[in-house]
């Protein structure tokens, strides 16, 4: 699953594309191709990112509403559009440039009001610096593991595995603690710590969570070897040894995801 910092990235990049520029739209699969009629021909006027759901604006009031899910993908190019392969859902182009989608739980074109509702059922997003306030309700109220409660995109938007492995490590807090166990200072440390991580992996287009003094050149450790790039604590390291006490990292399932933690540096 796409984390939210991949969305604001591809939201950026598409917005130096097509901001302002009048576009087309059509759907080479076919899945897509009434709705992309509504919008064909129009101006983009803004493209937003909330959590894991991006929103491109038309100067006929219009929405596109994209939530890529599990296996959606983005090819976002200049140049030339190359002629359609595969089973893509949407494409939109004009002579600079290029983006085609495949595979998304959802596209659809949707007016302002469905627009507005959409984000209102989204959590505060730490990249738009959102008030947190409403996370921190629900967190409070809530007696499932707060290693859920990262992941519920109603509480917190665009947090995925990784940063939900990650920022519980860097706070020392079992993903299994209840969200009504958390206190209000423990909460605020998580998320001025997410707006920092998500923030510069938008920036950098990849997922780095270790702090400078754990990193591989100054513990004198290899480097994390994985396709997702970036050096991590946990994610993905079940079984090896965590880097700042040497306990063995472990995995479990929780609601269908893989959880990732130190049982030493967070202890139950």
């Amino acid at each position: 699953m796409t984390e939210g910092n991949d969305i604001h990235n591809q939201a950026r990049r598409l917005r130096r594309l097509f901001a302002g520029r009048t576009v087309s739209v059509d759907s080479p699969q076919g899945r897509f191709a009434a709705d992309a009629e509504l919008v064909d021909g129009h101006a983009v006027t803004k493209i937003e990112a909330h959590g894991k759901h991006l929103f491109i604006g038309f100067d006929n009031g219009l929405w596109i509403h994209v939530h890529l899910g599990l296996f959606g993908k983005w090819r976002i190019a200049r140049g030339e559009l190359p002629e359609p392969r595969g089973e893509l859902r949407m494409r939109i182009w004009d002579d600079e440039g290029y983006a085609e989608l495949r595979g998304p739980t959802r596209c659809v074109v949707i007016d302002q009001q469905a627009k507005k509702a959409a984000v209102g059922r989204i959590g505060p997003d730490p990249i738009r610096k959102a008030d947190p306030e409403p996370a921190w309700i629900r967190v409070q109220r809530s007696g499932a593991p707060i290693g859920s409660l990262l992941m519920n995109q109603q509480v917190f938007a665009g947090v995925g595995n990784i940063y939900r492995a990650e920022v519980l490590f860097r706070h020392n807090m079992s993903p299994f603690r209840p969200g009504n166990q958390v206190s209000r200072s423990e909460f605020d440390g998580m998320w001025e710590d997410l707006v920092l991580l998500m923030s510069a992996g938008t920036k950098r287009g990849r997922i780095d969570t270790v702090r400078p003094e754990h990193m591989p050149e100054v513990m004198g450790r290899a480097k994390r070897e994985d396709r997702h790039g970036g050096e991590v604590y946990v994610y993905r390291r079940d079984g090896r040894e965590c880097y700042l006490c040497g306990a063995v990292v472990e995995m479990a399932d929780m609601q269908g995801r893989k959880l990732y933690w130190c049982p030493r540096c967070q202890p139950r």
